[in-house]
């Protein structure tokens, strides 16, 4: 058995390399550069007409929750624009959608009611069935997953996986109904506690300094700045008009097109200055952990067959998926441990990896596990992370894919991305995806 499992490796890495070496440019000196014209090194050798594929990505831009231009919008309305705008993209009638799923957390039902409203809203009908999943900070993705499983096991060809989440208007305070006797086992008692001191575990555990943190955080704040400077937002972003409020009741107009959250003017200094926000003496700010806020993504995925049949882009390619389980009192450190039995599955090492979007939920516990895994730094959130875009809950999973996809096809080149987050209750999450080049 353990010599099948190796030759299965094995012929995965061959894969993996050969791919490579079809990528390379006509003409190129490089190692192997030979080898490109061989029909066993070509891209269309090496893939299935059962692959599931991202066929388009969209998102909103993301608003800052209670204060930006989304606090008074439903999420319904927030999933509604980006579901409409990937249908109308790629031109594909919303009747030859086999599913819908939703990632959401804080709506009651994971949002089951708002993915169907928001479904009619964007005038999908009713023969599109719909679910929705709470994965926590997973949810997005996790919804991505399920759609994937559902092509994948024949009972459609063609779905729709969207994130959504306001936290202007929905509240984690409320943990449910849960038993009396949640506070006699600690693992149980560990999941109730507050996320802001989770990244304290975190950094008190691994000896995460609070300069390291307000370092990692500046950087975050600069790559999202940058790419906001150069426009490299404008094409995975959809314009959103909607109505604000202020404290009056005027009512006003807008049209939300930028994310809220990106601060260009941050500097170490000023991150220096701000005090602790969950523990006294501690090491976790506003400035270093994630923003609060509101936002909404949906991706097309389908078979790839049926991506050819119907004439459909193809933005990428989902390899691998993986989630694990870790100690929730240290939730954050998820990542570290769900990426390499990601990158496992698909047979694909660390080093083959061209970008990871790492959700930051904390700058504590995205610092562990880049530095853990090892990974250079210019390969995390090249466009910048979740301390300064902001991390609406349910959105956040789906919207990195987007951004992934995004980034890779505006670099041209083939390449593989990896979309990874902990979740609160200790889990990690991670997918593998491949850019087929242009």
């Amino acid at each position: 058995m353990a010599g099948r499992e190796a030759q299965r490796g094995a012929m995965r890495r061959v894969q993996v390399v050969l791919g490579h070496l079809a990528g390379l440019p006509a003409g190129s000196s490089g190692a192997g550069a030979g080898l490109q014209a061989a029909p066993c090194a070509s891209y269309a050798a090496l893939s299935s007409p059962d692959d599931v594929v991202v066929v388009h990505g969209r998102r909103t831009a993301i608003g800052r929750s209670k204060r930006g231009g989304f606090k008074d919008t439903t999420p319904d309305e927030l999933l509604s624009a980006v579901m409409t705008a990937v249908l109308e993209d790629v031109d594909l009638p919303p009747e030859a959608l086999g599913d819908i799923c939703l990632g959401n957390v804080l709506q009651p039902g994971a949002g089951a009611l708002t993915v169907r409203i928001a479904q009619f809203l964007s005038g999908i009908p009713e023969t599109v069935p719909c679910s929705s999943v709470n994965r926590q900070c997973s949810s997005g993705l996790q919804a991505l997953i399920n759609i994937a499983g559902g092509i994948r096991n024949g009972a459609y060809d063609i779905g729709l996986a969207c994130g959504v989440e306001s936290m202007s208007l929905g509240s984690a305070d409320n943990p449910g109904d849960i038993s009396s006797r949640t506070m006699d086992n600690s693992k149980a008692r560990d999941c109730l506690i507050p996320m802001g001191i989770t990244s304290e575990n975190v950094a008190e555990r691994f000896g995460v300094s609070r300069k390291k943190q307000d370092a990692f955080a500046l950087t975050s704040q600069q790559k999202a700045a940058r790419a906001q400077q150069l426009g490299l937002f404008k094409t995975e972003i959809v314009p959103v008009t909607t109505t604000v409020v202020d404290d009056k009741g005027n009512r006003r107009t807008i049209t939300v097109s930028q994310d809220e959250g990106i601060r260009a003017s941050t500097t170490l200094e000023g991150l220096a200055k701000l005090k602790p926000s969950f523990k006294e003496n501690g090491s976790t700010t506003a400035g270093n952990a994630s923003q609060v806020s509101d936002g909404a993504a949906a991706v097309i995925l389908a078979k790839r067959s049926k991506a050819a049949q119907l004439g459909l882009p193809i933005l990428g390619v989902l390899k691998s998926f993986a989630v694990v389980g870790v100690p929730p009192d240290i939730m954050g450190i998820g990542p570290a441990y769900a990426i390499p039995v990601a990158l496992e599955k698909a047979g694909l090492t660390l080093n083959d990896i061209d970008i990871y979007e790492i959700n930051e939920a904390f700058a504590s516990q995205a610092l562990y596990c880049v530095e853990k895994l090892g990974i250079p730094m210019e390969k995390v959130n090249p466009l910048g992370g979740a301390i300064a875009l902001g991390h609406p809950l349910g959105c956040t999973g789906t919207r990195q894919v987007v951004t992934l996809l995004h980034e890779l096809k505006r670099r041209g080149k083939r390449a593989y991305g990896v979309v990874s987050m902990c979740m609160g209750t200790g889990m990690g999450a991670a997918a593998v995806f491949e850019y087929p080049g242009n």
